[in-house]
């Protein structure tokens, strides 16, 4: 059944799409996360350093940097269905290729490819919003962000355990074949939708500057967004270190498993946009900034003890989902033509502050340790707020 909005059809947005969209974000999503509980393992299969094994996290996120870039524009112009089936192809390809790699820089190639096509989610949220009752957005965004972290935290869990369990190679091999499930739900359930723009891919491409420089809102939730799930990066790539000293003397399993705590952040999702929808999206961003970096003063005093790491996570979780959902809201509300476009600016920006947080992370662990790792995530943080609250003031006239 289809809706009529301004003489375009539109299929009706039921509950049941909207859970299949949540699964699909967070199935594809999980893809980028499997390595890091895994990154000590990957390290002595393949007799390399653990900064060398942190380089496979960060190229994970820059490919799915650079799909968001070049990919995700698609969704503005080419039926979205098709594009998404196409992409899923390839990363079970990659994934296959990556269980069964013989060497590390076979391993770390396809996980650059494996990010590039693992961009599903940022072509399904602009769909999402696309299709949503007027004055429902935030909602609705936040209903299907929530898979979005439900996946990040129950892929380091899922891959800490059987990795665990089994090996590396055995979680690559389960990621293909429940991405393989979901390529068929989603050629049977997912729907079509008409071409929204007839122009060419080039356009598309140069006119995303242009979005850049005339929508304020957009810069901004493009500079909390790198700042924020940069150091929301850096702790989680960089726990499995800590979990492994004699502090601890805890391995991938308990890795994982801690990723579970976060879980509270991805069910305070849907209330998340609600807040957004009622006191504008703005408002929830600053609640996230806030969060994020008491959880870094969490884990500077309290890192040691296993109460302060579980702690911290759960404010860190919270925070980046309060950030994430608001800014996606915020971008979305800009118009609905550029949806895909201006959302792939901001996750551009989001995931380019991953992949930094991931290089940096390792490094400074390497070099510094945990207080060295904390250092670099208090500065993020403060990058953030300087951003929010004084470089980016509140425009009374619209708070978006």
């Amino acid at each position: 059944m289809n809706d009529e909005i301004n003489g375009e059809k539109k299929p009706v947005l039921t509950k049941s799409l909207i859970i299949l969209m949540t699964i699909a974000c967070g199935v594809c999503v999980a893809n980028l996360y499997y390595v890091q509980p895994l990154e000590s393992q990957i390290a002595r299969a393949f007799h390399v350093s653990q900064n060398s094994a942190g380089i496979a996290t960060m190229l994970t996120q820059i490919g799915y940097a650079c799909g968001i870039l070049f990919i995700v524009p698609l969704g503005d112009m080419c039926e979205r269905r098709s594009l998404i089936m196409r992409m899923l192809l390839v990363v079970i390809l990659a994934l296959v290729i990556i269980a069964f790699s013989p060497n590390y820089l076979i391993m770390v190639g396809f996980m650059f490819i494996l990010g590039i096509t693992t961009a599903v989610p940022q072509i399904i949220v602009p769909y999402a919003a696309h299709l949503s009752p007027p004055g429902q957005q935030g909602k609705v965004i936040g209903d299907v962000m929530s898979g979005l972290l439900v996946g990040i935290l129950l892929s380091r869990a899922f891959s800490g355990i059987v990795g665990a369990a089994f090996n590396w190679r055995v979680v690559y091999v389960l990621a293909a074949i429940m991405v393989g499930i979901l390529f068929i739900f989603i050629a049977r359930l997912f729907p079509s939708d008409r071409q929204i723009s007839e122009s060419t891919y080039t356009k598309l491409l140069k006119s995303i500057p242009k979005l850049v420089k005339t929508q304020v809102s957009l810069r901004e939730s493009a500079v909390n967004g790198f700042f924020m799930f940069g150091s929301f990066t850096i702790f989680w790539t960089s726990l499995i270190f800590l979990l492994e000293t004699p502090v601890y003397n805890m391995g991938t399993r308990e890795a994982g498993l801690l990723g579970l705590v976060g879980v509270v952040g991805a069910l305070a999702a849907p209330l998340i946009g609600k807040v957004a929808d009622e006191r504008g999206p703005r408002f929830s961003v600053g609640i996230g900034v806030l969060l994020s970096t008491l959880a870094y003063v969490c884990f500077s005093i309290f890192g040691y003890d296993i109460w302060g790491l579980i702690a911290g996570a759960i404010i860190l979780d919270l925070g980046n989902q309060c950030g994430q959902v608001s800014n996606q809201a915020r971008v979305q509300l800009l118009g609905d033509k550029m949806r895909s476009r201006n959302n792939t600016v901001f996750m551009f920006s989001y995931f380019m502050g991953g992949a930094v947080g991931s290089f940096l992370g390792t490094l400074c662990w390497q070099n510094f340790k945990w207080q060295g790792v904390c250092a670099i995530g208090i500065a993020f943080q403060a990058a953030a707020i300087i951003a929010h609250f004084i470089i980016y003031r509140p425009r009374k006239a619209l708070n978006v």
